[in-house]
């Protein structure tokens, strides 16, 4: 796994490329089916297929390309390259984007035979953002976003990004371009939480559903990444997909680039089911409709995010799942400081809140002649303080004293501070402010019985 550090950003796959290649050797095509462990967890062929399969829906795959395979024969539509190298989008030197193709939409071939994806009647649109090799940086600063906006211009309702990859200006703002264009924008974690390193970005942008991993028993993967960015959970250990060596080539890997993969696939479902449901409205189903941690920890939390993604829970009834407002429940998410772990932004771009680019002469200018007034204004403000602190405490001697329950100290033991009954998930409760104070999900979550973490 690369993590990108550089200015120019998009350290290509780095995300999902942890262990690929372990096994990329052809195998008889039905032990290829019977090794997705996942499609048996989620019993799709019993509880999801019958209801929808993805028909209608394009998932871009923005990744290394999609090369051609026996499993998605006619499941891939015109796209772009845009990484700089020669060939075209269905080109794929290591085989990471043909993997996550068919996680999502594989068809499989002959009669119940090779990979299927979640949601194997959608369509995958490929957008080449790399040339090569996993550690290859991209060839141009902006490949990430006009990646990102040559997809929802084509028509792309959901967006996979298993990489990792910049924070710039330019990805910010096609990001935002997407969230208006109603479109699901999908990416992996990061593959190094071992090294306790914080979510990946494009993940970790506020808008973007961050996906981490978990194994056959819904045990957290150790190198997901954590942090308050992690809205979702999914099989991401011993997956078996499709390679780009030959047609008929499959591999294993682990890493949240699967993870990601799989929730797009979900996401394209509940699309496919439910075509009236704004884009904010799908992440919301799939956030209410996650299966509890078999640790039985806390949702949200910095590990499972708000649970394990649920494709049969995210397709019940209207009636059962509130849909909730059209607005997208994650753009007002914290963003952790993660500067270190994210490319920087391009040049000219400054960071949300920092000076603007040529302002630092006249900043120093202004601290030189203003020093002595500041401390006079700073000595009056701390006067200020004590007297209001002192009055504070008059007041509450006066009440009886005892703590107010939800402030500093107070509701033990919430995640996100508070009483964690009332505490929104992301930040204060606010009017017309999403998802609204911990959101009650349906049915309610418990862990999972019967041994199966991927049902109720």
């Amino acid at each position: 796994m690369t993590t990108s550090r550089t200015t120019r950003g998009l350290a290509v796959l780095a995300t999902g490329a942890l262990l690929w290649g372990l096994s990329a050797a052809p195998a008889s095509a039905d032990s290829e089916r019977d090794a997705q462990w996942p499609i048996k967890k989620y019993d799709l062929a019993n509880k999801v297929w019958p209801i929808t399969q993805g028909d209608g829906v394009i998932v871009a795959v923005i990744d290394s390309g999609v090369a051609k395979h026996q499993d998605l024969e006619g499941q891939v539509v015109p796209g772009l390259n845009n990484s700089g190298a020669a060939g075209d989008e269905r080109s794929d030197a290591d085989g990471h984007g043909t993997a996550m193709a068919a996680l999502i939409a594989g068809r499989g071939h002959g009669d119940g035979a090779g990979i299927t994806g979640l949601a194997p009647k959608a369509k995958i649109l490929p957008v080449k953002i790399t040339q090569g090799g996993l550690d290859s940086q991209s060839g141009r600063d902006g490949q990430l976003a006009e990646a990102i906006r040559f997809a929802v211009d084509h028509g792309a309702k959901v967006v996979n990004m298993s990489f990792a990859g910049d924070s710039s200006r330019d990805t910010r703002d096609a990001i935002t371009y997407a969230i208006s264009r109603d479109v699901v924008l999908i990416s992996s974690s990061g593959n190094g939480g071992n090294h306790d390193e914080p979510v990946d970005y494009p993940a970790a942008i506020p808008g973007v559903v961050a996906v981490g991993a978990v194994d056959e028993d819904g045990k957290l993967w150790a190198k997901s990444n954590k942090g308050p960015e992690v809205t979702l959970v999914a099989p991401g250990v011993n997956i078996e997909s499709a390679d780009s060596t030959s047609p008929t080539a499959y591999k294993k890997s682990d890493g949240t680039s699967d993870a990601s993969a799989l929730v797009s696939g979900i996401a394209a479902l509940v699309r496919a089911k439910y075509p009236n449901l704004s884009a904010g409205q799908v992440i919301n189903r799939m956030i209410k409709s996650a299966v509890a941690p078999p640790d039985k920890s806390t949702v949200p939390n910095n590990s499972y995010g708000y649970g394990i993604a649920s494709p049969q829970r995210a397709l019940e009834p209207n009636a059962a799942v509130d849909n909730g407002p059209k607005d997208n429940p994650l753009l007002n998410r914290p963003e952790s400081q993660n500067s270190g772990n994210s490319a920087a932004p391009s040049a000219g771009a400054s960071k949300p809140g920092a000076p603007a680019p040529g302002s630092n002469d006249s900043a120093a200018k202004d601290e030189k002649s203003g020093g002595s007034s500041m401390l006079l204004v700073g000595g009056a403000v701390a006067v200020l303080l004590v007297v209001v602190v002192i009055v504070l405490l008059v007041r509450r001697s006066r009440k009886g004293g005892g703590g107010g329950q939800g402030g500093p100290g107070g509701g033990g033991g919430a995640p996100y501070g508070g009483n964690p009954q009332q505490q929104a998930p992301y930040g204060a409760p606010t009017q017309g402010g999403y998802p609204p104070p911990q959101q009650q999900q349906y049915p309610p979550q418990q862990p999972p019985a019967g041994g199966n973490p991927y049902q109720r």
